[in-house]
């Protein structure tokens, strides 16, 4: 259902987690996106409080971008109906996302951190032992990793 490189990955949660990102694996950089997805609404959530208008709309747009990444890996003809599911929801997390930024409201921002969460925790609770199966699926062009699930 997903396919993430280390490239696309790296583009999309750029900062200081670079050797993170190149040193991790298929289901490892997933993780990592959702969690700095989870960090940008985090930190909008705060900018928002304190009234930090170019910080609010840089952690959103920072959000924005990691769902984004999320939907784009999707393969709808591997996920059938869940990846088809997902990126409805990813859809929506975007709506939501610049909703809270164009109204400056805390509401969709803490529904989208929520919806990330648990998401997040799911992936969590993969174990890449049984999931991962290098051989059945083609390399990244560029670093080697790319998987399906």
């Amino acid at each position: 259902m997903f396919f993430v490189s280390q490239s696309t990955t790296l583009s999309a949660y750029r900062t200081n987690h670079e050797v993170e990102v190149l040193s991790s694996s298929p289901i490892e950089l997933t993780r990592l996106l959702y969690k700095g997805a989870l960090d940008a609404v985090e930190a909008s959530r705060i900018h928002l409080a304190k009234g930090q208008i170019r910080q609010r709309s840089s952690s959103i747009t920072k959000a924005t971008l990691i769902i984004n990444e999320l939907s784009a890996a999707l393969d709808v003809e591997r996920g059938g109906s869940l990846a088809v599911e997902l990126r409805e929801l990813y859809d929506y997390m975007q709506r939501q996302l610049t909703k809270a930024n164009i109204e400056q409201i805390d509401p969709p921002l803490a529904e989208v951190h929520a919806l990330l969460n648990t998401l997040y925790e799911a992936w969590l609770r993969i174990s890449p032992a049984e999931l991962y199966h290098p051989q059945d699926f083609e390399d990244s062009a560029e670093i080697g990793h790319s998987y399906s699930c």
